[in-house]
C-alpha cells in the first residue's frame, strides 16, 4: 500500500464518527525471516491477535482486533506493518 492508498484509508476512517472504535487489522505475512514476529511487534499491545496459515505454511494471516482512538493511529500501524518486506494488508 503506497502513501496515496494510506491517505485514502485515513479519509475513509475519518468519515467514521464514533472514535474510539474497535478496528480489525489483517495482514498476510511470508512465514520467513521472523517477519510474523515483526508484524506482531507493530500491532497494538492491547489487541487480540489470531493466526491462520496456508496449507503449505508459506504465509501466515495475522489478525488483530484492537480499540483505536483515531484514524491516524490505524494508518500509523498499517504503515509500519507494510514497511516489512512482503507484507500485504487486507
Amino acid at each position: 500500500m503506497d502513501i496515496l492508498n494510506l491517505e485514502r484509508l485515513r479519509a475513509v476512517l475519518m468519515e467514521h464518527k464514533t472514535w474510539p472504535m474497535d478496528y480489525m487489522f489483517k495482514f498476510i505475512v511470508p512465514n520467513s525471516d521472523d517477519r510474523v514476529n515483526k508484524v506482531v511487534d507493530v500491532l497494538p499491545k492491547h489487541g487480540r491477535v489470531t493466526y491462520n496459515h496456508t496449507k503449505n505454511l508459506k504465509h501466515i494471516a495475522v489478525t488483530c482486533v484492537a480499540s483505536m482512538d483515531n484514524a491516524d493511529q490505524v494508518v500509523d500501524v498499517t504503515h509500519k506493518a507494510l514497511s516489512i518486506n512482503g507484507v500485504i494488508s487486507l
